[in-house]
């Protein structure tokens, strides 16, 4: 069985607590991501693993992360060559190898954090990655993964190439594509 892990991570806009809280009742672990402990604070969870360097995280949650009673903590220094999620990964990739990222509070507020957030996601290639937002699920697929999609009908969605040369291919979609191209 797959170790399934929530990044809380640390956008301005962070998901519901009812999403937050479903979520964390299906993962084995937790990672709050600097501001993301905030978040998990306000749906009255907490975390296993808290990694950033507390620039972002409010005067409270900074001061449950220098007290550190009911979790780890790996406080990195501000000035730093990588931001906390980058860290984060590293973090999850030694403490529970393989394991399956269901991210959130992740995309919301700076334009420039939502792509680097991507690019990270996209780099990690130990296991599924899920991004799950309170009106919008996403998956990173990477080379000979597949994602099936149950109960759509008239729902909306997108694919986007991260990376070049990437094939798609749909079935059982207005359009019908098997190995194309997508720039």
């Amino acid at each position: 069985m797959t170790c399934k892990v929530l990044v809380v991570c640390g956008s301005p806009v962070v998901a519901s607590a009812e999403l937050l809280r479903q979520l964390a009742g299906e993962c084995d672990h937790i990672v709050a991501v600097d501001r993301g402990l905030d978040a998990l604070l306000a749906a009255s969870l907490s975390c296993d693993v808290y990694v950033g360097d507390a620039d972002t995280v409010s005067e409270e949650g900074r001061g449950l992360v220098d007290a550190a009673k009911d979790f780890e903590v790996e406080r990195h220094n501000p000035y730093k060559d990588y931001t906390d999620l980058a860290l984060s990964l590293d973090t999850i990739r030694r403490r529970w190898p393989g394991a399956e990222l269901y991210t959130t509070c992740a995309t919301g507020g700076r334009p420039d954090m939502a792509l680097s957030v991507l690019g990270l996601l996209a780099g990690y290639t130990d296991a599924p990655v899920w991004i799950e937002e309170d009106e919008v699920t996403a998956r990173i697929l990477h080379q000979n993964e597949t994602w099936t999609i149950e109960n759509a009908t008239g729902k909306t969605f997108s694919i986007i190439a991260i990376v070049p040369n990437t094939e798609v291919s749909e079935h059982g979609l207005e359009w019908e594509l098997d190995h194309a191209p997508l720039g």
